[in-house]
């Protein structure tokens, strides 16, 4: 998905709950404020959840409101803009699924998409669909194959688009006498122990986000030659590779002792990009950062950006894989009295010019080919996070139990985190009993 989420509440319970939940959460249903197509001759009026992409939902407000006024200019069609936080967004999206009730547009996490496209509360994107938002050829390949199930119409087309990268702050290593970014993840740890003393630490993570943890344990499992799944989606998550890559992330805390154990609480997907902005941290892995780094005061001369480094050694079977296909998607609520309404508004947002405004703003990459002529993508930071994504980025798992997968390796390596930040060994012994009865559990449907 886009930028770095929360959603810590079982997915499950959300659906189960969803119909009391909307009724008092999720306000008006696909038939807002407005006429129909074709109906009176009032403004028609279209509601649109909008995932926070910026340093704060207020940011985000500022950045979207230009856009849909340009919007309203062009089409006649009001938007009632509500940008819902990351640690709620996926359970009120959940929620509309299951009631019925949502809003006519909404954004959703790229890496949800095949969990919901089994709900059919979304619009299929099917090739008529999409001769009215624009040619498929527009859209980069790498996001438009994170849309959905293989073999299925897509639920919502790509918004934005990011990859993760490793951020470096360049006086750090200069003071540290490192001359060049790591290019292995055994430099990455040597560097980071170098760059540890006082208060300032090698690097800084999320150690609680649920969404941060599974990204990362999926990225470094393919470097692993693992997977979380096998051919038929069973979950396969008690293997050797994935207790070897869990184990590499959780040991920033626990062996090597580069990340601050206080990291272990973090989760709202701005207190690591803070403490690398503020000094506190030399390194971070995140997607897309440089426009929330720029909010918090820091200059793009200031740090610098690679791809998150590979084992100087590959195990047998490794994928050299340094990011998930990271973005959100824009989807239409299978309900909306507005349908082309709706999908004018899909075509607006992906349209060149939106697309260059809106990426520019939030430093993420557009979903559309042509946007890329602009100026503002040719910087080399961007360059480095445009080729991970079109050479060695995979899509996260393409199943129906996607959110769930990532409830459950979210909240085991929530825990690790936590055990690590108090001490307590986190051996091998320990990941694989762990990642077992995560297994157990969402063979069992929890």
């Amino acid at each position: 998905m886009g930028r770095s989420s929360n959603h810590r509440r079982n997915a499950l319970v959300a659906l189960a709950t969803a119909t009391a939940f909307v009724a008092t959460a999720c306000g008006s249903s696909g038939g807002s404020s407005g006429s129909g197509s074709g109906g009176s001759s009032s403004p028609q009026t279209i509601t649109y959840w909008a995932s926070d992409q910026g340093s704060s939902i207020a940011d985000d407000v500022k950045v979207l409101t230009p856009q849909l006024d340009a919007f309203t200019k062009q089409t006649g069609i009001k938007v009632k803009l509500e940008v819902i936080g990351w640690p709620d967004l996926q359970n009120r999206v959940l929620a509309a699924a299951a009631s019925g009730q949502g809003p006519d547009v909404l954004n959703i996490g790229n890496t949800w998409s095949a969990s919901l496209q089994v709900t059919n509360a979304f619009l299929p994107i099917t090739d008529d669909v999409m001769s009215t938002i624009g040619d498929t050829g527009r859209f980069l390949p790498g996001a438009l194959a994170a849309t959905g199930a293989p073999g299925k119409p897509p639920v919502g087309v790509p918004l934005y688009s990011v990859a993760y990268g490793l951020y470096y702050n360049k006086a750090m290593f200069a003071a540290a006498g490192i001359s060049n970014p790591p290019a292995t993840w055994e430099d990455l740890v040597a560097d980071g122990k170098k760059l540890t003393h006082g208060n300032q630490w090698g690097i800084t993570v999320e150690g609680a986000s649920t969404p941060e943890n599974t990204h990362h344990a999926f990225v470094l499992s393919q470097q692993q030659g693992g997977s979380f799944f096998d051919a038929s989606a069973k979950p396969t998550f008690n293997t050797p590779q994935n207790v070897a890559a869990i184990k590499q992330y959780i040991d920033f805390i626990a062996t090597d002792k580069i990340a601050n154990p206080s990291d272990a609480e973090y989760s709202n997907g701005t207190e690591a990009v803070q403490d690398f902005a503020n000094g506190k941290a030399a390194m971070l892995m995140w997607q897309a950062a440089g426009a929330s780094l720029a909010k918090y005061g820091m200059k793009p001369t200031d740090y610098g950006v690679v791809p998150v480094p590979f084992p100087a050694s590959p195990p047998a079977g490794g994928k050299h894989v340094d990011s998930i296909v990271a973005g959100i998607n824009l989807s239409v609520f299978a309900k909306t009295k507005h349908k082309d309404a709706a999908l004018s508004f899909v075509k607006f947002m992906t349209s060149k010019p939106t697309q260059i405004a809106l990426n520019k703003a939030y430093g993420s990459l557009p979903s559309v080919t042509d946007a890329y002529t602009d100026p503002a993508f040719q910087i080399p930071d961007d360059k480095v996070l445009q080729n991970v994504l079109a050479t060695s980025a995979a899509a996260m798992p393409p199943i129906p139990a996607e959110s769930q997968f990532e409830t459950a390796i979210g909240a085991v390596m929530k825990d690790l985190f936590a055990d690590a930040a108090s001490g307590k060994a986190v051996t091998d012994q320990v990941i694989s009993g762990e990642l077992t009865q995560a297994e157990q559990k969402m063979q069992a449907g929890g």
